[in-house]
């Protein structure tokens, strides 16, 4: 059986208008879906801002409006990741403050594309990357194979940074290694496992609902190493139609932390 204590379970993102009525009740508005959002979890995933640089006062917000032992997982603006520019880190980090210094900060996501290879130019990047981060806590997702390599999971060991492991369909070229623990917490994101619609965009891609038999194998491979770590962050990313927050409430039944 799982450890259900260890698994700090959420969702990737939380504002989307499919959940009315699908996840959320009938009639919830906008504004009142991170209300409704925190009955059911204690942690969320922030994705918004790797589309534009999160804000203080947004954060904030936020902050003020969770409950007490709330986390957040803030992924990393795609100005720095994906465009390699490093000039809006002292940006993006000095707008975290309200979640820092609320205690709330779970850490930040470095999520690179598929395009970004396991080459020494790279690791070279990456290595900047964390550096101008650190000492906040980090975890990385890779999506190319390239990066199933023993000196990848030690590298991230000597930083102590958390390497993300994805539940993704078995395409030869994504990456996909097994539950590896490179820091005292472990990550898992959950995207879908339909390769026949992996590369037909975003909207289709993440269209999946896994089926209890599904996540139950997640958490047997997860056992493996629930004793090397003391949380293992487990967000669902199958956001159409609140497919990640049924989801997610399905893992937490199994896990037995809800009836």
């Amino acid at each position: 059986m799982a450890d259900k204590n260890k698994y700090i379970i959420g969702t990737s993102g939380f504002s989307f208008k499919d959940w009315i009525g699908e996840f959320y009740p009938p009639q919830t508005k906008p504004k009142e879906m991170f209300a409704q959002y925190t009955t059911f979890f204690s942690m969320t995933e922030l994705n918004y801002t790797f589309y534009r640089m999160p804000s203080a006062r947004t954060l904030a917000s936020l902050s003020e409006h969770s409950p007490p032992g709330f986390e957040f997982w803030v992924k990393l603006n795609q100005q720095i990741s994906h465009e390699r520019d490093l000039a809006g880190v002292d940006e993006f980090v000095d707008n975290l403050a309200p979640l820092i210094e609320s205690r709330k900060l779970a850490g930040i996501l470095l999520q690179f594309p598929q395009s970004f290879k396991r080459t020494v130019e790279n690791r070279l990047f990456l290595a900047r990357v964390i550096d101008a981060i650190a000492p906040l806590p980090q975890a990385v997702e890779f999506r190319d194979s390239s990066w199933e390599h023993d000196s990848t999971y030690q590298g991230l060991r000597e930083k102590s940074v958390a390497l993300v492991v994805p539940d993704a369909p078995p395409i030869r070229s994504l990456f996909h290694p097994p539950p590896i623990s490179t820091s005292p917490i472990a990550y898992l994101r959950l995207h879908s496992r339909n390769a026949r619609y992996w590369y037909k965009g975003e909207g289709m891609r993440y269209d999946y609902d896994y089926s209890e038999d599904e996540l139950k194998d997640v958490l047997g491979q997860w056992s493996a190493i629930e004793q090397e770590v003391q949380k293992i962050y487990t967000l669902f990313n199958n956001c159409n139609r609140g497919q990640a927050g049924k989801n997610a409430m399905a893992m937490r039944r199994i896990l037995g932390q809800i009836k």
